[in-house]
């Protein structure tokens, strides 16, 4: 189940740098590349799909695309799309997105909590093939299916860091994105507290645990963590540097912590060829230990 990963930055990084960097993950042997969608920057779909295309082994993850911006009927045109195109390499995540930024978009919604509970198992039914009426405080949709589901559902990831969004990943998500910036001991109670409400809810299966650690290589590569991770309590705890091996080998805590997938994300703005090819290196490491997994299961 222990899987690299890695990210790119839409906010230390450009769109026009986005081919050069997926090719450079693929070509190092990165199994994932991890983007997001923020307002107002980078499309999270139209970044996906030209990733894909560019490429012939790599995963993509979204982690993860705001609901109050996406009808989910779309969000789910758009994921099949993609799924029946390269099918096996789509990772696709939403969440509640930045309030302000709703905001401004003039798609902020009184209960982002809500939305989570009505979206998510609207958009994994419909990329299931099903055919659904749903009238809810945000989710409206009457006699929907997708003309063309893939033959096989992705998993759906939800983003969660509040106590009742991680329960609530739990109940309706088939894998959790949790962000950068914690501890081996936090994201170990956000994954029991996941596992718990999942359980609760009656879903079986699994249930795919996704974290970004914040990563750094080279020269100063411990200064630049623990810069990068802020003024926080047990700051060398929250993030991972040294060497490839050195980085495998401290990986290790937050696998034990519960994580399935851990996602290296850049401390700045660094050179992406090499800080992939490091990447990459920590991956082949970390793949001696076990057998790697394609994601959750549904």
């Amino acid at each position: 189940m222990t899987r690299i990963g890695a990210i790119f930055h839409p906010h230390t990084h450009a769109p026009d740098e986005f081919r050069a960097a997926v090719l450079a993950a693929e070509a190092a042997g990165v199994a994932e590349l991890w983007v997001w969608e923020d307002c107002f920057g980078q499309s999270a779909f139209a970044s996906v799909g030209a990733a894909l295309a560019w490429t012939e082994r790599l995963r993509i993850g979204i982690g993860i695309a705001p609901m109050p911006l996406r009808n989910v009927a779309l969000t789910a045109m758009e994921i099949a799309t993609l799924e029946r195109l390269f099918p096996g390499r789509l990772l696709p995540g939403v969440g509640h997105g930045v309030q302000s930024w709703m905001a401004q978009a003039g798609a902020r919604v009184r209960s982002p909590l809500t939305l989570m509970r009505e979206y998510v198992p609207a958009l994994r039914a419909l990329l299931a093939g099903e055919r659904i009426e749903v009238q809810g405080d945000y989710v409206t949709l009457a006699d929907v299916t997708l003309d063309h589901a893939p033959d096989t559902a992705p998993a759906v990831y939800a983003a969660a860091e509040g106590p009742r969004t991680l329960r609530l990943s739990g109940e309706v998500a088939d894998g959790t994105v949790l962000d950068s910036r914690h501890t081996p001991a936090e994201l170990a109670a956000a994954v029991s507290s996941i596992r718990a409400a999942r359980s609760e809810a009656g879903r079986d299966g699994g249930h795919d645990m996704v974290a970004y650690v914040v990563t750094a290589f080279g020269a100063d590569a411990e200064a630049r963590a623990v810069a990068a991770v802020g003024e926080r309590d047990e700051p060398v705890e929250r993030a991972l540097w040294g060497e490839p091996a050195e980085v495998a080998d401290r990986a290790r805590a937050f696998f034990d912590a519960g994580v399935d997938d851990i996602v290296l994300q850049p401390t700045s703005r660094v050179d992406l060829r090499e800080f992939y090819a490091a990447a990459g290196e920590v991956a082949r490491l970390v793949e001696a230990w076990s057998p790697v997994s394609g994601g959750a299961s549904s």
